[in-house]
């Protein structure tokens, strides 16, 4: 059964991982964890919070640009919420907003919740293999709460949702959070993400990263490999990346 981010804090009492040229245990250089985002990575459901965006603005009086989506893509709640009240002017405190478009994201999910191909099996392999996973998802725990009870809570050992730690994506803090709990140094671990927010907050961690783009592309990097969807992903293909490192 998976679990919540055990006393946060700490994080900040632990001593920094290991970065790449520093020495670190033998035996350190191989896969130690697999850390996973939720919203459009596993589930098919970034176009369910731009749905409910859209929707909850039009009850305001408020038309929301298609272009706005880029920008909240992947995004914490208070930095996308806060932006579109920005961008909009719209009356409403970010608190009240937050609860709406959480409250309308419930309602989506409540009779389908389409995974991303090749999830299942990702998430069964992983298991089958002993691997430490973690989900970190920038989405709050309520929400994270329901969608694991679709994905499947035996897969992961930890959970680690956006308003639990002190500053989520695209800071390192949700990584280096779930890095802690589960012992492991980041440098050892793969990240998969779908957004540039996500890329940015498991790069920040030091972890190695597989993004796989779901509404806005991803350019390749040090340290980050681009596929275009979790069925190019298996556990010999994470191995691969850690390896090669060595």
């Amino acid at each position: 059964m998976t679990s919540t981010v055990p006393a946060l804090d700490a994080l900040y009492r632990s001593p920094r991982p290991a970065r790449a040229g520093e020495s670190r245990q033998a035996g350190g250089s191989t896969l130690q964890a697999v850390f996973l985002d939720m919203d459009g990575t596993l589930v098919d459901t970034e176009g369910f919070w731009w749905d409910v965006e859209v929707e909850v603005f039009a009850s305001l009086g408020h038309t929301l640009d298609d272009s706005w989506r880029h920008i909240v893509v992947g995004g914490p709640m208070t930095r996308s919420a806060g932006f579109l009240i920005e961008a909009t002017g719209a009356g409403i405190p970010l608190a009240e907003l937050t609860v709406l478009l959480n409250d309308g994201f419930e309602d989506r999910i409540a009779d389908t919740l389409p995974l991303m191909p090749g999830a299942a099996r990702l998430l069964a392999e992983l298991s089958e293999n002993g691997i430490p996973t973690a989900l970190v998802s920038a989405s709050h725990r309520r929400i994270i709460d329901r969608v694991l009870a679709s994905l499947g809570p035996q897969h992961f050992a930890l959970s680690v949702a956006g308003d639990e730690v002190p500053r989520t994506k695209p800071h390192p803090d949700p990584y280096l959070a779930a890095a802690v709990a589960l012992g492991v140094d980041p440098l050892w671990c793969a990240v998969v993400e779908d957004t540039a927010t996500g890329v940015a907050s498991a790069e920040a961690a030091g972890c190695h990263v597989v993004a796989v783009p779901s509404v806005a592309p991803i350019e390749a990097a040090a340290r980050r490999t681009v596929v275009p969807s979790l069925e190019a992903v298996d556990l010999a293909f994470l191995h691969g990346l850690i390896t090669e490192m060595r």
